[in-house]
C-alpha cells in the first residue's frame, strides 16, 4: 500500500505548527502558559487605559510601585500573584474570576 503524501501548505501558522509544536506537549504547555500570562498583561493594562490611570496612579491605589505595575503589564512577566491580581482588581472595580478547562481541549495548535 502507497503513503499517501501529506497536502502542502502555505499556511504559516500551519507550518510552525507542524515543524515545532506538533507531536510535543511540552512546547504546547510552555505556549498556553505564555498565552495565559500575556493575556492576564493585556487585561491589566487594558483595564488600567480604560480608567484614564497611568501605571503609577494605579501603584498608588495598590500600594505598589510602578514597576511592579510595568512588570505585571510584560507579556513574558510570569509571577501574577492572586493577591495582587485581586488588590488592581478592587481598585479599578473589578472582580478576578477563575476558570478551570479541561487540558486537552485547551491545547491546541498555535
Amino acid at each position: 500500500m502507497p503513503k499517501t503524501k501529506k497536502s502542502a501548505t502555505t499556511d504559516a501558522v500551519e507550518i510552525l505548527h507542524r515543524r515545532y509544536y506538533k507531536g510535543r506537549p511540552e512546547r504546547l504547555a510552555a505556549l498556553e502558559e505564555a498565552r495565559a500570562n500575556d493575556s492576564v498583561a493585556r487585561q491589566i493594562a487594558a483595564l488600567r487605559v480604560q480608567a484614564g490611570l497611568t501605571q503609577r496612579q494605579l501603584a498608588k491605589l495598590v500600594s505598589t510601585t510602578a514597576s511592579v505595575i510595568c512588570r505585571l503589564e510584560n507579556a513574558d512577566y510570569e509571577g501574577h500573584s492572586l493577591a495582587m491580581l485581586n488588590r488592581i482588581a478592587a481598585a479599578l472595580n473589578q472582580r478576578v474570576e477563575i476558570h478551570f478547562v479541561q487540558a486537552d481541549k485547551q491545547v491546541q495548535h498555535a
